[in-house]
């Protein structure tokens, strides 16, 4: 993975802390990463390029000008008021590079010296156990601080730890193993067939939670069920929640509202045109 900096700029020393989303069900992360960096008036520092990433191109996803600016597959941005590093994935990984972006990933937080890695990522409504709507939308975490998952700071906040997470059932521990340097992927292992327990394990934010932990780096995942469809009240939910942990006010947010944030501009085309009113 190499990170080509913008023109005269440079990474914040004292940013310590990365926040990335794990692509899942309903793009919940990367919509919640959207909002952080639009609210935060973040300024873009450079892009990633890593070969285990499609390439995409498109339009600038936070303002009409200046005309011309692109947006690129990995784009890392930092926040001047919060001290605060972002990287905005927006295309997949190539099926079956996961663990060596993660790697990639990895190395590139150590070398820039993070210390708190935040993940942000959904999870399949279908697969949720023990369901309780009462309270309306439930955040839940995974953290390095303890073996078992759990983490004093996300309970204070009333995140309930993921349910099943087991770092001794097969795949947690295969994934350990592969986050090590030096790992090679066991051939006869992926084609073995998965079960139940291994959902969690198999997605995106494990590799990425495997990987930073190996490095010694605190890792969180900040997790929410949804479905596919539009998703953009969930994306709130995960933004306020990430807001909440790493200390950020609403006064460094420069949104009009009463709540401060700033929806992309991109969202404006999130469904595309309306429909043409002749055709009723």
């Amino acid at each position: 993975m190499e990170f080509y900096l913008e023109e005269g700029r440079e990474l914040n020393p004292n940013s310590s802390t990365l926040i990335l989303p794990a692509l899942s069900v309903g793009n919940v992360g990367q919509l919640a990463v959207d909002l952080l960096i639009s609210s935060l008036k973040a300024d873009k520092i450079g892009c990633l390029d890593d070969p285990n990433v499609l390439p995409c191109v498109g339009n600038d996803a936070y303002s009409p000008a200046p005309a011309g600016k692109l947006a690129l597959p990995l784009e890392a941005y930092e926040s001047s008021s919060s001290a605060l590093t972002l990287v905005q994935q927006r295309s997949p990984v190539i099926k079956g590079m996961m663990i060596e972006y993660a790697k990639n990933m990895a190395n590139f937080a150590a070398a820039n010296g993070k210390k708190h890695v935040i993940i942000l990522s959904s999870l399949d409504f279908g697969r949720w156990k023990n369901i309780d709507m009462s309270s309306g939308m439930q955040m839940y975490y995974l953290s390095s601080s303890n073996l078992d998952g759990t983490d004093a700071d996300c309970e204070s906040l009333g995140w309930k730890s993921l349910q099943d997470y087991n770092p001794g059932q097969r795949m947690w521990k295969h994934l350990d193993e592969l986050a090590e340097e030096g790992s090679m992927v066991d051939e006869d292992f992926l084609f073995e067939e998965l079960e139940d327990e291994d959902y969690y394990p198999s997605l995106p934010f494990a590799a990425l939670f495997s990987c930073f932990k190996a490095k010694g780096i605190k890792v969180t995942c900040l997790l929410c069920y949804c479905s596919e469809g539009d998703n953009i009240p969930e994306a709130f939910y995960m933004a306020e929640a990430a807001s909440k942990f790493t200390g950020l006010s609403q006064n460094q947010f420069h949104g009009n509202g009463a709540d401060k944030w700033i929806a992309p501009f991109s969202w404006q085309s999130v469904y595309g045109p309306p429909a043409d009113v002749s055709l009723f």
